[in-house]
């Protein structure tokens, strides 16, 4: 006879056994091995896991197999290298026009200079606001470009330490370097008439005059700046 409580042993074995197998079922039940692309059945009729290169004798093994610690890791390592080369392979995603154009692109991006410009000053005799007037010339500026102008503060810039008693005036227009006019940091009339810009197409000339809000010393004189 068997020995006392051996009984109990194989029922206890029994029911993990059964326990486990109701787990796998119900593993097979939720997904879908059939989109796995790491599940590959041989002509042995066993079935081998392509991420980690192992045999398995039936799904439900290679569905515990995948559970387990060396096919996660497998997973993530993979994942980790797709993501790297979907991001190097759109940082290197470039259009790729034909010649005639390429060699286009290249000549924009090659800078001819500043161009010439000239400064007035002057005040306004009913209000006596001081104005401030720009003259650019831009006789090789490219086609269908018009020059395009925003103010900058004193910490954006990194050609002079920081001054926040000034701010700067930048003006761009390709193939023509960007410059910057050094002015009062003072509050700028934006009234009619007040702050105007007008590019001439005909004689390639930009003008912009600006009055300032409140009259300023003779020191505050724009000057010109390479960017």
């Amino acid at each position: 006879g068997s020995k006392f409580g051996g009984g109990g042993v194989s029922s206890a074995q029994n029911a993990d056994r059964e326990r486990k197998e109701r787990l796998k079922q119900l593993a097979l039940e939720s997904i879908d091995l059939a989109k796995d692309p790491y599940l590959m059945r041989n002509h042995l009729g066993t079935y081998e896991c392509k991420l980690c290169l192992t045999l398995h004798t039936n799904e439900a093994n290679y569905l515990a197999h995948t559970q387990g610690k060396k096919h996660q890791a497998g997973l993530a390592k993979r994942a980790a290298m797709e993501k790297a080369r979907a991001e190097q392979a759109s940082a290197n995603a470039m259009p790729m026009p034909n010649l005639a154009g390429s060699k286009r692109t290249r000549e924009r991006k090659v800078r001819i200079g500043r161009p010439a410009y000239q400064i007035y000053k002057n005040r306004d005799v009913d209000t006596n606001q001081r104005c401030l007037s720009f003259e650019l010339q831009y006789p090789e500026i490219d086609k269908d470009v018009q020059p395009r102008h925003r103010f900058m503060s004193s910490y954006e810039q990194r050609v002079e330490p920081p001054d926040r008693r000034y701010q700067y005036l930048l003006v761009a227009a390709d193939p023509y370097e960007t410059v910057a006019f050094k002015i009062p940091n003072e509050p700028i009339d934006k009234g009619e008439g007040r702050f105007v810009t007008h590019w001439d197409e005909e004689v390639k000339k930009f003008t912009l005059t600006l009055y300032f809000m409140e009259p300023t010393d003779e020191k505050s004189q724009g000057t010109g700046l390479a960017q």
